[in-house]
């Protein structure tokens, strides 16, 4: 071979070589740091691994599930070491999450994977979480992907499971004090709960009060099933009375406050507790309480007679004659901008959503599209509800309803006026109904005009 051959070969080498570089280099380029934060490439059937890329890492997941903690999600963790088994998952959980979450936000020490929280501004979290992907390819595969933590088409956050919104019962209290059918307007919810307690010895709607977040997030999505419109969340913004008589907001406080003012609640709610609610729920001590779906199996799991635990939607026939419940997503996963194991954490989240039995034992709704529709929920449908899923914000939108909730200290997923709410129907606060929806309409239209909106 002569030497113009030989150097024709090496500069077809070299050429090939440094394509090959520039190739890796572009393609890093669009997986690496971005100005919403730093991102993970997408394996939508999940990490790829090879002889010489396996993944490895210590990772630690925080969640909010304090029950399951010992023993489920151990579970899970040995069934994900079978397929990685070079990543070591530990766990760290709160029953007071949002709380422990907020001050760890202060610091870079949340975790690796992590439940994302609520309270924070939707805003926010390119500063504190990695953008999982984009909302258009992700939402092919995912439930709830552009409603739950999702800015533009950065996602920041995936849903763990599903729930219908509703309120979980004691059919055999139901039986015994001689309610045949299910109620479907607030005056035959509250003529229910007062048929059991006057007939029986049962607490007929039990509040939570003392845990504070059943207050905080479990009424506010009665919201959109009361509306019966997917699209009233998102209207809010131009809303300036949206605590009015006749407003969702108002018929579903109204029931809380009702419920209260009639002695139809725990006799101190101060002294609730939420983890013996739901044995003594599932016993038949508690007639009712507001929750959503995912509460159906804890209930069940703890009662001695689970068949007797039932789910009922909230107790509003829109104009149309039809009864509508507000589903979605419920806590979403996500992963720390600051963990250094952010391939083995996406691999953990990857494999909780499509491979875990998470969503069945829970009995909830399965993010992943097209798994089945839990047995919990099919008498849900057997009465003919309608389940509907609030719309995402228009383009230029996206978190406005939380801003404005911030910005006027109202507290949609927080507890204060519904605590409000709770003492004033007790007596402890001179303050009628109306009076504090008032108010909240005053905050509301305040913050409504110092954002110049129209």
């Amino acid at each position: 071979m002569n030497k113009n051959k030989i150097l024709s070969l090496v500069l077809a080498a070299f050429l090939l070589t440094a394509l090959f570089v520039g190739c890796r280099k572009e393609d890093e380029a669009t997986t690496g740091t971005t100005k919403e934060g730093e991102t993970v490439q997408e394996r939508e059937e999940g990490p790829k691994t090879t002889e010489k890329h396996v993944l490895k890492g210590e990772i630690t997941y925080i969640h909010n599930r304090t029950d399951i903690d010992d023993n489920l999600m151990q579970d899970y963790i040995a069934q994900f070491n079978e397929k990685y088994p070079e990543i070591k998952v530990s766990t760290e959980t709160a029953s007071d999450y949002e709380g422990m979450i907020r001050v760890r936000l202060n610091s870079d020490d949340y975790g690796d994977a992590l439940i994302l929280p609520d309270e924070l501004n939707l805003t926010d979290y390119p500063d504190f979480f990695t953008v999982l992907g984009k909302a258009s390819e992700m939402e092919k595969k995912y439930n709830w992907i552009r409603t739950k933590k999702c800015i533009g088409e950065d996602v920041f956050g995936i849903a763990a499971f599903g729930n219908a919104n509703g309120i979980i019962y004691n059919k055999r209290v139901f039986k015994e004090a001689g309610i045949d059918e299910l109620p479907s307007s607030p005056e035959e919810f509250i003529g229910t709960l007062k048929k059991i307690r006057d007939n029986t010895k049962v607490i007929p709607l039990y509040t939570n009060y003392f845990a504070d977040w059943p207050l905080a997030g479990q009424w506010e999505g009665h919201r959109t099933s009361v509306a019966g419109d997917t699209g009233y969340v998102i209207s809010m913004p131009h809303i300036d009375d949206p605590f009015s008589p006749g407003r969702p907001h108002y018929i579903v406080y109204k029931v809380m406050y009702d419920a209260v003012a009639n002695g139809l609640v725990e006799e101190d709610p101060m002294t609730s507790d939420w983890e013996s609610s739901k044995v003594r729920l599932g016993n038949g001590e508690i007639a009712a309480m507001v929750l959503g779906s995912w509460a159906i199996q804890q209930c069940k799991d703890l009662s001695d007679t689970p068949e007797d635990v039932g789910y009922m939607p909230f107790p509003y026939t829109n104009e149309d004659g039809k009864i509508y419940a507000n589903s979605g997503g419920d806590k979403a996963l996500g992963i720390n901008k600051n963990s250094k194991n952010k391939e083995a954490a996406r691999a953990w989240i990857d494999w909780f959503l499509d491979e875990s039995t998470f969503a069945r034992d829970s009995g909830a709704i399965p993010t992943l599209k097209g798994a089945a529709f839990p047995d919990t929920l099919k008498a849900f449908q057997d009465l003919g509800v309608i389940l509907i899923t609030d719309d995402p914000a228009p383009q230029g939108e996206e978190g406005l309803v939380d801003e404005l909730d911030k910005l006027s200290e109202v507290g949609l997923w927080e507890s204060n006026f519904k605590k409000d709410i709770i003492e004033a129907a007790l007596g402890n606060k001179d303050l009628t109904y109306d009076e504090i929806m008032d108010e909240l309409n005053e905050k509301w239209a305040g913050a409504r005009k110092e954002k110049g909106l129209k």
